[in-house]
This record gives structure tokens, sequence and C-alpha cells, in this order.
């Protein structure tokens, strides 16, 4: 299994092949789509993810000592961009989660496409993965 460095490049890479900038954020959105949803009762103010401009819940759990992320959002490109982040930290342990920040975004200029207040919701959706990662690694 590769490190959560090397899943990070594979991504970038995967999406880097699309040039077009519009076309790379529709398949971001597209992904979206294909990532696994929170359950209807899940979606509590508890796993909701605090300063998004859209509602979008997150939710962790530990698999086989690794963490897995679940995340639903109102808006499709929320949802893509969110899945994004999922799929990064989705199977790595705790402490590796905790040590390695999101690039990809910057990497392929989604962050150029972004407002300020979009930003700012996926900064809080690394804020929650990462606090869940630091909540395993106290058990």
């Amino acid at each position: 299994m590769p490190s959560l460095a090397e899943k990070q490049q594979q991504l970038i890479a995967r999406f880097r092949v699309i040039e077009d900038s519009h076309e790379r954020l529709a398949a971001v959105v597209a992904r979206g789509k294909k990532w696994p949803t929170v359950a209807e009762d899940q979606r509590t103010d508890a796993n909701r993810v605090p300063g998004c401009s859209s509602r979008v819940w997150l939710v962790g759990r530990i698999e086989d000592g690794n963490c897995r992320f679940q995340m639903d959002a109102d808006s499709p490109l929320v949802k893509g961009l969110v899945a994004l982040l999922c799929e990064l930290y989705d199977g790595a342990a705790p402490a590796e989660i905790i040590s390695v920040e999101p690039e990809i975004f910057s990497a392929l200029h989604l962050d150029r496409q972004l407002s300020p207040t979009r930003l700012n919701g996926l900064t809080g959706v690394r804020a929650m993965i990462r606090a869940f990662a630091e909540s395993q690694l106290l058990k």
C-alpha cells in the first residue's frame, strides 16, 4: 500500500492529465457522486463540518487500525471537493493523516477556481479529518 504522500501524488497525476481546468473540476464533481455517502441518521450537527457555506457532513471510523471516511454535501461541487479529500485520507493510519497536508488543490490549480468561502470550507473539512485522526491516537 502506498504512503499517503505517494497516494497524493498518484491522485494529482490522475487529474493532471485533464488539461482543461473546467473539465478537471467536472471530473472532481463526477468522482464525488461515487463516494460513499453518510446515512440519513448520521446527518447530525455533530457530523456537520463547521465553516462551510454548503451543508457538509463527515463521518470517520476506524477499520483495521486505519481511518475510513464517508461524507455528503448539499452542493455537487463541494461534494466532489470533499470526496477528493476523503479519498486522499481514506485508509490511512491516524499518525500519517496528521502529518500529511493536502497539496492536491494547489497542485491541480483548483484553488484558483474556488472562492475564499469554499477554500475556508475545505480547511474546515481538513481540520475535522485531522481531529478525528488525533482522537484515535488518544485511545
